[in-house]
This record gives structure tokens, sequence and C-alpha cells, in this order.
């Protein structure tokens, strides 16, 4: 049951906001975004009123259907109206529900990924190329624009280090149930006594935080400019075009040299900077509430063991909600990737369910 008093409160902040926009008084600079609240209640608050009037047209109905001395046949028509008004509360409850979960704010945002070799040394690097196939396949399925930033390449054909930026609709909230560690196990090219080996990678998802999202002001940063240098330590460019950018007031660091010129170089470095920035900022809001923590899947930390990839066996188990599918090179080519995610987000929304009993009112 969806507490009447939240309900009560969309019907009360929808009134404010209508009064407010028709009567012409409105700062300018708040119109766009009470003008998109008011739109996005408007969506509910019908059903909300309905909602609210429920217990006392159930009353009418049940007096109708109790009072004998009413004939047989409009005891029937109010008996079948109330057994239309109960399966109808119940669609209008589950509608409540949903409308009534805890909003992440940056989930239309796009996404900045981050995936690194973790343990398992060059066998490491060699899936967290696999991973970055998948999310490559994963977003031409979807039909998402993939912008690679940054790749650091090991000496057996993977990656180190790849930083990319996924362009398109609600990214953020799709992406965001990858962060974390991905394990893999399986027979490793080099080995010949055919013994499995169990090797990591460190998934990273942030959102892509515009300048409206998180100031950060120039002399909060130091910029350091160096010669970029290939692997082994040899030189790709006889300019100072690498960039380093530090940001004093929490210690982020960011460095680029996947481009010839510094000024681009810099624009990468930058938007790396402040996702990263805003996302520990978010990550310390977040942990204090603790409502939201034990509203989420899992705990949002990239060190927290996700998915666990097992070749021999042919499986993939995503360990947050105990879910095994016997589908690995078809989850690999990014054809079921999908059927995961539903089942993390079908989860993360039943747990944001069970938290609406810790009701607090709208303010208006």
């Amino acid at each position: 049951m969806v507490p009447i008093n939240k309900v009560k409160d969309i019907i009360a902040k929808h009134d404010v906001l209508e009064k407010e926009l028709s009567s012409g008084s409105i700062d300018p600079k708040l119109f766009a975004k009470k003008s998109k609240e008011y739109s996005n209640l408007g969506s509910i608050v019908e059903i909300a009123r309905e909602y609210v009037n429920f217990e006392n047209d159930k009353k009418d109905l049940v007096n109708m259907v109790q009072d004998k001395s009413n004939d047989q046949e409009i005891i029937d028509l109010a008996q079948k109206d109330l057994n239309e008004l109960i399966k109808k509360k119940e669609k209008y409850e589950n509608e409540l529900k949903v409308f009534l979960l805890p909003k992440d704010d940056d989930d239309n945002k796009n996404a900045i990924v981050e995936i690194r070799a973790g343990t398992g040394g060059l066998e490491a690097s060699l899936f967290c190329s696999d991973l970055f196939k998948m999310y490559e396949k994963v977003c031409s399925k979807n039909k998402w624009k993939l912008e690679i930033i940054n790749i650091s390449k090991s000496e057996a054909g993977g990656f180190k280090e790849v930083i990319f930026l996924v362009n398109g609709d609600n990214i953020y909230s799709y992406l965001k149930y990858e962060s974390g560690v991905h394990r893999v196990q399986r027979i490793p090219k080099t080995e010949t006594q055919g013994r499995v080996h169990t090797s990591a990678a460190t998934v990273a998802v942030l959102p892509e935080a515009e300048d409206v999202d998180i100031e950060i002001k120039d002399s909060d940063l130091r910029i350091d400019v160096f010669r970029a240098g290939g692997p082994g330590g040899q030189s790709v460019n006889t300019t100072d075009s690498a960039v380093r950018i530090t940001h004093i007031p929490s210690g982020v660091v960011v460095s680029q040299q996947d481009e010839k010129s510094q000024h681009k170089n810099k624009a990468k470095a930058l938007k790396i900077l402040r996702s990263r920035v805003y996302e520990a900022e978010k990550r310390k809001k977040d942990q204090e509430r603790s409502s939201n923590r034990r509203s989420q899947i899992g705990t949002g930390d990239r060190s927290e063991r996700i998915r666990t990839y097992n070749f021999p066996q042919g499986r993939v188990t995503d360990h947050r909600i105990n879910l095994t599918l016997h589908k690995l090179d078809e989850f690999l080519s990014g054809e079921i990737h999908e059927e995961m995610n539903q089942e993390l987000r079908l989860k993360e929304q039943n747990l944001k369910l069970e938290s609406l009993n810790s009701w607090k009112p709208l303010k208006l």
C-alpha cells in the first residue's frame, strides 16, 4: 500500500506549481525547471486524486451492496463496480509506487567508462580488451555513440587501461551497473598445462559532468605539460603535448597524451577530471544517506567484485543478484547483456519500493 500522505503530497505540489506558473510572476530563471516538474506531476496527478478518493467511493458501493432494500439488479451492478474499483486501485497503486521511486538525477547523463587491468598480469590486460569489445558491441546494438578518450596498450596486445565516453539517451542509467571488479576464469593462451587462471579488471562508470554540475576553479588546478612517451619509454612526440592536471582540493590527477595537440589533451583531461570530481562528491553524499545505501544494488564501490566470467563452464554470474547465465559467448557479444541489466534494474526498483515506508513530506 502507498502511504496516503505521499499521494496527497503529489496533489498539493501539483496545485502549488499550477498557481505559480499561471500567476505570471515566477522567476524566469526557474520557469523551465518548474514547468518540467509540473509536467512530470501532471502525468500522475489524476491517478493520485482517484487513489485518494478510493475509500469514499468504496464505502458508497459497499453500502449499496449491503442495503437489502435495493433491487438485486442494483446490488449486482454495485458489486461489479466495486470489483472493478478494487482492480483499478491495485493498478493505480503500482503506478504510484513506480512514480515515487527515488530518482537518480544523473540517469539521463552520458557516461565516461574507465576499464583497468587488475590482478593477473598480461592475461588481465587481454580481459580488459575483451570487456571493451563487449561494451563496443552493446553500444552498437543500442545505437549509442562511443568515443575513445585514452588507451594504454600492453605487450600482449590487450589494454592496461581504456577510457571512453558513451553518448545517447539515459546512458548512465544503463551503464552504472557495470561499476566494480569483473573477474575472468579461463585457460590463458600461454598456459601449457591447461590450468585455469583467475584474472580481473576494474570498471568505473562516471556520469559525464557538465560545467553546471560542479564548479572547478582554475585556481584549484595545477597543470603540468611533458613530452608524451610510448611503450618502453620511446618518444611518440617531440613536443611537450602531454598534459597532467591535478585538482588540488580532492587530489584527483588525470594525465592525457593520446593527441598530438596539447590543447586537445588538456580538453580531454578536463572532461575526465570534472567527472571524477563530480562522482567523488556524489559518492560522498550517497554515503551520508543510509536509506540510499539500502536501496542500491551492491555498494557501488569500484573495488566490489560484481561479476565472474567463467569460460570453461560457459557462464557469467552477477554476484549482486545471484544471477547466472549459461550463455557467455552471447553475453560478451552484447546480444543478451540487456537481460542481465533488466534483472539488476528490477532488483534495485524492488529495494527502492521497500524503502518507501520511511516517508518524508515533499517540500512545498
